[in-house]
């Protein structure tokens, strides 16, 4: 009777897993096909610009003097691009950005991100999952004490905030950008 009562108990163990198998299975196949192909994602982007809008391309370099940059930029985006400041979280008008189109520098206009790039990310600013091929260089920093991978705009040398790896599938980045640092162009 122990021997047959093992063997039900294994038997419905067995049962239980190939069910919890088969579901997992059948997520991970929804997850994929939900994930997009990243390669086309970071390729299309252009699509999502508005017919005419001429934008510089990440070699087409900009260097402004001191001066130059504070004529140029709003306070909040100076402080953030050009001397590394980080807004305060909850603040920025385009975490609740939902409409197609690009995010480029807001202090040099260079495409930095697509709207199809962009999740909640819950943290309160814009966050990416990756980026338009080249608009970025990284560093890292050690300003908390803990090394953290930042990023800059590759065409003005603008800080725009730091990648950690808690992000969402393709790629498990999470690009926590400050969002004075990046305007929005609707694709309309």
């Amino acid at each position: 009777m122990a021997r047959r009562s093992l063997i039900r108990m294994t038997r419905r163990e067995w049962l239980r897993n190939a069910v919890s198998v088969a579901v997992a299975a059948a997520a991970l196949r929804s997850a994929r096909a939900a994930t997009p192909d990243l390669e086309e994602l970071r390729r299309r982007w252009r699509e999502l610009v508005p017919a005419g809008l001429e934008l510089p391309m990440p070699t087409d370099r900009l260097e402004l003097s001191d001066e130059q940059w504070r004529m140029r930029l709003e306070p909040l985006a100076y402080r953030v691009l050009r001397e590394e400041a980080t807004e305060r979280a909850h603040t920025s008008p385009l975490n609740a950005e939902k409409r197609p189109g690009i995010y480029v520098c807001a202090g040099c206009d260079l495409p930095v991100f697509s709207s199809e790039m962009k999740y909640d990310s819950g943290t309160g600013w814009p966050s990416f999952f990756t980026t338009i091929p080249d608009a970025f260089a990284t560093k890292r920093d050690w300003v908390l004490l803990i090394p953290r991978t930042e990023y800059h705009c590759v065409r003005c040398g603008g800080h725009h905030g730091h990648v950690f790896d808690d992000g969402p599938e393709p790629t498990g980045e999470r690009w926590c950008n400050n969002g004075a640092a990046l305007r929005f162009i609707a694709a309309e």
